[in-house]
């Protein structure tokens, strides 16, 4: 415990205090919007369709712009990017609000959902690249970087789970159009916060020449992260269909959030603690205990049929996810230039959205005509899709690229797997094929 504490120092001793608490508020406003602009144009429209369609647009311009902010990012820096993207966000965010409450048409809804959606400013997938890139500068060992990782996951967790339950207080307590104003304030204030913090000088960009004369076709393991990813975001959209139609059918529809709430708060847990993992235990051997733990976790879904059964699964559940989009943002950043790792996180980032995105249709229409059993056997085969992968993906055994090099006088940065005294590289590196 005592290690995990010292760990976690170093890594808020690497960035300031005051970066990681800036990055959460930061990433709020990404967790309200899609459940905020649903609720928000259901309840002025009166139609579900509507708010679908407007929820469908925002989701596509977060994935389809998402790498492109992240190119522009690893290009030109973190600074102007995020901060032209944080204002147009903010504004896009209050004309929707605008919009749904007077009325607005449909297709010009949609337009400013699809923009609200594509200037989302990926304040996760950037600190973790901030992050990644302090460490990497400090010399710090993999222990540190792993830390990195696990803090990032934790807080896109958290973020996960307060976001939509703001949106739901909001709700209750007055009105949708609250909680989304408050989503454009947040990102205005603490996206501009994030781009100007003194740690953003660690991702100035690179020029066009240098990235053209270095470019290297990413590994296979790249695009299989990806494909993941993808897979664990129709994990969530179809555990979260599955949970609403299971609610509904028991006649207690207001826990649906409590429950998906339950399992992210787990997550973010396991998350955390994640980080007191050894070195040892490697990146590949981590994939696959993720999603082997996340296809046994989920199958007890199919057989659910009572609430707090419902609870305890989920939440057990919840122990599987946080390792997985942890280890499968490591192995990104693991196997990428650094010049380009904000592009790659992008990515990765915009596979989990997509994968969401298209479970919630899929998963919605199978629930309606199967019931809960039917979400959650889309949810059940995406996880064995998952382990399947983890198995079969050939995995470097060391790192493809180089990392950027430390500060002069800091220690040379290690490889995942070399030993605290000699720094020897060990037989089971996180690259090591099993």
């Amino acid at each position: 415990m005592l290690g995990t504490v010292n760990t976690y120092r170093r890594v808020i001793a690497l960035t300031g205090p005051l970066l990681p608490l800036v990055s959460f508020l930061a990433r709020l406003p990404v967790a309200m919007s899609q459940f905020g602009s649903f609720l928000l144009v259901a309840q002025t429209s009166g139609s579900l369709a509507t708010a679908g369609i407007v929820g469908g647009t925002l989701s596509l311009g977060q994935v389809l712009f998402g790498p492109v902010l992240g190119r522009l990012a690893d290009r030109h820096g973190q600074r102007p990017v995020v901060l032209v993207a944080a204002a147009v966000n903010a504004v896009a965010t209050a004309a929707l609000v605008a919009g749904a409450l007077t009325h607005l048409a449909t297709l010009p809804l949609a337009a400013i959902g699809a923009v609200t959606g594509a200037s989302v400013p990926l304040i996760g997938p950037l600190a973790r690249t901030r992050s990644v890139a302090l460490a990497r500068r400090a010399g710090a060992d993999e222990g540190v970087v792993g830390a990195v990782h696990a803090l990032e996951g934790t807080l896109d967790e958290v973020s996960f789970v307060f976001g939509p339950a703001l949106v739901g207080l909001a709700a209750l307590i007055a009105h949708p159009a609250f909680a989304l104003a408050g989503a454009a304030g947040l990102v205005a204030v603490f996206g501009g916060a994030f781009a100007l913090h003194p740690t953003a000088s660690a991702t100035a960009g690179s020029p066009a020449r240098e990235r053209r004369a270095g470019r290297v076709r990413p590994p296979a393991v790249v695009h299989a992260v990806r494909v993941s990813l993808a897979l664990q975001g129709v994990m969530f959209g179809a555990c979260q269909a599955g949970i609403t139609a299971l609610t509904i059918r028991l006649g207690v529809p207001d826990q649906a959030a409590v429950v998906y709430s339950a399992m992210g708060v787990v997550s973010a847990a396991v998350g955390l603690a994640l980080g007191a993992l050894p070195a040892r235990f490697g990146l590949r051997l981590r994939w696959q205990v993720a999603t082997g733990a996340a296809l046994v976790f989920s199958a007890p879904l199919l057989v659910t049929d009572g609430l707090w059964p419902l609870y305890a699964v989920v939440t057990v559940l919840g122990a599987a996810y946080a390792p997985h989009l942890i280890t499968a943002f490591a192995l990104t950043e693991r196997a990428v230039d650094p010049d380009r790792l904000a592009t790659a996180m992008a990515f990765a980032a915009s596979s989990l959205v997509a994968g969401q995105a298209a479970a919630l249709v899929v998963a919605g229409r199978l629930a309606e005509r199967y019931g809960p059993s039917g979400a959650f056997a889309v949810a059940v085969a995406a996880a064995a899709l998952c382990l399947t992968l983890a198995l079969a993906t050939p995995v470097p055994a060391a790192r493809t690229s180089p990392a950027p090099p430390a500060d002069p006088g800091a220690d040379p940065v290690r490889d995942e797997a070399g030993p605290e005294p000699d720094r020897r590289p060990a037989p089971d590196s996180a690259y090591a094929g099993r």
